[in-house]
């Protein structure tokens, strides 16, 4: 039983790489609006937090800076403020 829960919580953990991998990849290569790369971090974190429910501040934590980082770089965007209003 436990070990059927440990093989659950790694399935979900490779999926969610994929999925963090796959946005950021498409953040960096793609001709994309800066609608369109909110949208797809967002999507993103909505899936995460699908996976791992009540853990959006381990979210943040982890994926939100370097989301941050690369759009701000992507954007070209100053003083590396992505902040949406």
């Amino acid at each position: 039983m436990e070990k059927d829960l440990l093989e659950e919580e790694d399935k979900k953990i490779r999926w969610l790489r994929f999925l963090v991998d796959l946005a950021q990849a498409t953040l960096m290569q793609s001709n994309l609006t800066l609608r369109e790369a909110f949208d797809i971090v967002d999507d993103t974190k909505r899936a995460a937090l699908n996976l791992f429910p009540g853990k959006e501040h381990v979210y943040d934590l982890v994926y939100g800076p370097r989301f941050q980082r690369i759009i701000a770089e992507r954007f070209l965007i100053p003083d590396g403020s992505v902040g949406r209003n």
